[in-house]
């Protein structure tokens, strides 16, 4: 069970100063906790704070930060359930998929922590010409200073981590405002790194409400942003951030194509795995089928079954596929976008029905071009299926976006493979999966209406980082 309320952390420390922010059950629709709300005095301490903390963040030995991020695996090992629980609850997550994200926690912290010790840097020849006689030039990379993140709701733990586990690796202190619609995770959070001897200002986590969180985006103090939200809200942040470098990991409408000859069972079951993992509330959930005319006939027949063979209802129930959206609100714009499609021609191959926070499994066939379903994000439990006989015109399709994360591609040919790799405008091609896989080692990211920049830890740690060079003359 969650504690009765959770305090946030400001300067390494739990404060209290209110009960302010209720944190819902996703399911029952009941208050589950409340959490304390920061306001924009303490945003501006926590700033200060991070500020004084960047020198002794920078001088912390790299065997120091990886022991802290050791511990921090250890931790999450043992409040392995904790955490999972508190994931269900608050995000509505079914549980199956809370315990899948509480082991990426795992792994991301992991990956930091190795990563901390080989932060390197190389010597660069000078002696290009002939008046670069005689001097050697080598890089570093130091820690670039207090870092501001901006975590979602779909991954409260995940996607926070990508955040955090980098800016301890690297040396940057940092505040980090989680979603308010799921902050306990990162409170859990705060709860390990308060028990490590990191520097007096090191973190900060602190649940606000937009209009207290100005700060995170506009203060000079903070030398870097990454944010990982709507597209909407990120480009915003991005045109008022300053000078700062700006990292955003934003929406996406994936794609997924299924090649002549590709084994389609298979397919059916990743398909499946990728549209509706976790009410399909992911950003590289897959969105648009594209199935060679070939396979179409078998390919509906197979996947429709399959989505209507999901199981729907409480989070907590082992045997629960398809959870609560995130809200009754978010269900009901996409079940508009729904209707949308069918009145102007789509057919409704599975599911299409709401009853509160809770939308069915739903697959889409003969969706015109236009409609929301098909051009925007979905961030829900929809998918749509249509049929192509050239594959050049499919990889066209999916370039005919404004998004551009990853794509997934069922084929064999080998020169295809390539093809997509080379043509295709997004930033990451899967190639006999789907484009929902990741591995959070990875470069990450997307072009267009998907964002700036790469998480993976290694990727993330280089922006949180600058180079710094030497160049040394021999007289002699």
């Amino acid at each position: 069970m969650l504690q009765a309320s959770y305090p946030y952390f400001l300067a390494n420390t739990p404060v209290s100063p209110n009960q302010s922010l209720p944190v819902y059950d996703k399911y029952s629709g009941e208050i589950a906790t409340r959490v304390a709300l920061a306001d924009a005095e303490a945003i501006d301490q926590a700033i200060a704070a991070a500020s004084a903390a960047a020198e002794p963040m920078r001088k912390l030995p790299a065997h120091k930060r990886q022991s802290i991020l050791y511990h921090c695996v250890q931790r999450f090992e043992e409040r392995f359930e904790e955490l999972a629980e508190a994931l269900c609850i608050e995000a509505g997550k079914p549980i199956k998929d809370a315990r899948g994200e509480v082991t990426r926690l795992i792994d991301t912290f992991r990956i930091a922590a190795e990563e901390s010790v080989r932060i390197g840097g190389e010597v660069v020849p000078m002696d290009i010409s002939p008046r670069a006689e005689g001097y050697t030039g080598m890089w570093k990379r130091v820690p670039i200073g207090p870092c501001s993140f901006i975590s979602p709701f779909n991954f409260p733990l995940n996607l926070a981590a990508h955040k955090v586990a980098p800016a301890l690796a690297a040396g940057c202190p940092f505040i980090l405002k989680p979603a308010s619609l799921t902050p306990v995770g990162a409170l859990i959070i705060g709860e390990i790194l308060a028990e490590t001897d990191l520097p007096v200002g090191a973190f900060s986590i602190l649940p606000c409400r937009r209009d207290a969180a100005d700060l995170f985006t506009t203060d000079d103090r903070l030398k870097l942003l990454s944010f990982t939200g709507s597209p909407e809200v990120g480009w915003d942040l991005k045109a008022r951030a300053g000078k700062k470098p700006v990292v955003l990991e934003l929406g996406g409408n994936a794609a997924c194509i299924v090649d002549e000859g590709s084994d389609v069972d298979d397919a059916v079951t990743r398909i499946v795995f990728g549209a509706y993992y976790q009410s399909g509330q992911s950003c590289i959930s897959v969105q648009r089928i594209m199935v060679h005319e070939r396979h179409y006939e078998e390919m509906r027949e197979k996947l429709t079954a399959a989505v209507k063979a999901l199981k729907s209802g409480d989070p907590k129930d082992e045997t629960t596929f398809i959870g609560p959206m995130i809200s009754e609100k978010e269900a009901a714009r996409l079940h508009s976008w729904v209707q949308e499609a069918k009145e102007a021609g789509a057919r409704v191959l599975a599911g299409g029905e709401r009853d509160g926070a809770m939308l069915q499994a739903t697959l889409l066939e003969n969706v015109p071009a236009n409609t929301d379903i098909n051009c925007q994000e979905a961030f829900g439990p929809v998918a749509i299926l249509s049929s192509f006989s050239d594959f050049n015109a499919a990889l066209d399709e999916v370039n005919n976006s404004d998004f551009g994360l990853q794509a997934g591609i069922f084929t064999r040919d080998i020169y295809k493979i390539q093809k997509a790799w080379d043509e295709l405008d997004v930033g990451g091609v899967i190639i006999g999966d789907v484009p929902s896989w990741r591995v959070d080692h990875m470069p990450y990211g997307g072009v267009k209406d998907s964002g700036l920049g790469r998480e993976g830890v290694r990727y993330a740690i280089e922006d949180m980082t600058e180079l710094r060079l030497l160049v040394v003359r021999n007289p002699y």
